[in-house]
């Protein structure tokens, strides 16, 4: 027996239903995700649990379990015709025709984990370069604290749905020139999960279930760009009635640099420097998001000069290097000169034989009307 459904949840074989669904929920608060934030270990355990819980709880699959060692009959172990398919004959026949077109029928058709949630999470710019962790509240379902998600009044026990026999489904037979035809349906009365809830909890109303926030940790992966969404396993909305949580969407959104644009895996910016920083000559000391580096200037350097400083943008998602930054260089000129620097500048436009603007005439009565 490749897996003993009993050990795993701890009980005796001859356990009741409420035994096991008791056993159940105690382990699967012990090793749920979000007691166990980041353990491998735990999330697998859970896993381990629920399939234990889905096979022990199904009255059919039990009886299978119980007679075969496996789910399924004799054909559902390794390399049987269950197998052959990753699921057996009616995960075959739902492939195709979905589970109402299944006529072997199957267990309660209940959702196995609760909805997928989406969220949108805004990042300072040097995270999604650098990387890091970063908290988000999120609104979701949570299992309910009163009824410890059974739906049941504290003291009472749901009871198999007396209309399915516990199947999660009801069966109807029709003629068809190919003769008769049966299908499934989900149960009108347990909604398909072969329970019924005789005293609904007042706390969740019967769902096993309540709206409240949970605050995560979301790790962000160095290099990531605007518009990236991450996948949170276990961290969505918690399903009716102890079904597994689903997965948590989180939709990245890289808030903007006064600085720097990515373009790929390059940062590219600009960089004002003087007329005479241009024409003379600078070592200049350059902030990047690694930190202070010297770029030089040449003397006679001309705008539009790129400066590639390699290895200074982002990281590779696969963790193979990363980009350049690409600084351009931007004449930045003077709009506020005093007398003295325009009287510098004009003898310098002199010596060079260009000709400027005289002091005199429109320039003056342009300037004296701002004075």
């Amino acid at each position: 027996m490749a897996n003993d459904y009993y050990e795993i949840l701890g009980v005796s074989r001859d356990a009741d239903d409420a035994t096991i669904k008791k056993a159940y929920r105690k382990l699967a608060r012990q090793y749920h995700p979000d007691t166990n934030p980041g353990d491998a270990e735990a999330e697998a355990r859970f896993k381990e649990l629920a399939v234990a819980y889905e096979i022990l709880s199904d009255p059919e699959k039990r009886a299978q379990f119980d007679r075969f060692g496996s789910v399924g009959g004799p054909g559902g172990g390794p390399g049987g015709m269950g197998d052959m398919f990753g699921g057996g004959i009616n995960d075959l026949f739902e492939a195709f025709f979905g589970q109402a077109g299944n006529p072997f029928g199957g267990g309660p058709t209940r959702a196995r984990t609760g909805e997928d949630i989406e969220t949108m999470l805004e990042i300072p710019f040097e995270r999604a370069v650098f990387g890091g962790e970063q908290s988000i509240d999120v609104e979701t379902a949570v299992a309910c604290d009163t009824c410890e998600a059974s739906g049941c009044k504290p003291g009472t026990f749901p009871e198999r749905c007396t209309t399915c026999d516990g199947a999660g489904q009801v069966r109807q037979v029709r003629r068809s020139i190919l003769g008769q035809m049966v299908s499934a349906a989900p149960c009108p009365s347990c909604s398909g999960a072969g329970e019924t809830v005789p005293e609904p909890c007042s706390a969740c109303r019967g769902e096993g279930r309540v709206r409240d926030t949970r605050t995560y940790s979301v790790e962000v992966p160095a290099g990531v760009d605007d518009g990236s969404t991450l996948r949170l396993t276990g961290r969505g909305a918690v399903g009716p009635r102890g079904v597994g949580n689903g997965d948590l969407y989180v939709h990245l959104r890289v808030e903007p640099h006064e600085t720097f644009v990515r373009d790929g895996y390059d940062l590219r910016a600009t960089l004002p420097v003087g007329i005479s920083q241009a024409a003379l000559g600078a070592a200049i000391t350059y902030d990047t998001l690694d930190g202070p580096e010297d770029l030089v200037v040449k003397p006679g350097t001309q705008p539009g000069r790129l400066f590639r400083l390699r290895g200074r943008g982002v990281p590779h998602l696969d963790g193979r290097g990363r980009g350049d930054l690409l600084v351009k260089l931007d004449i930045a000129v003077p709009t506020d000169l005093s007398d003295e620097e325009a009287d510098l500048l004009r003898q310098f436009a002199e010596l060079r034989g260009d000709e400027v603007a005289e002091e005199s005439g429109l320039l003056s009565k342009i300037r004296s009307a701002f004075k």
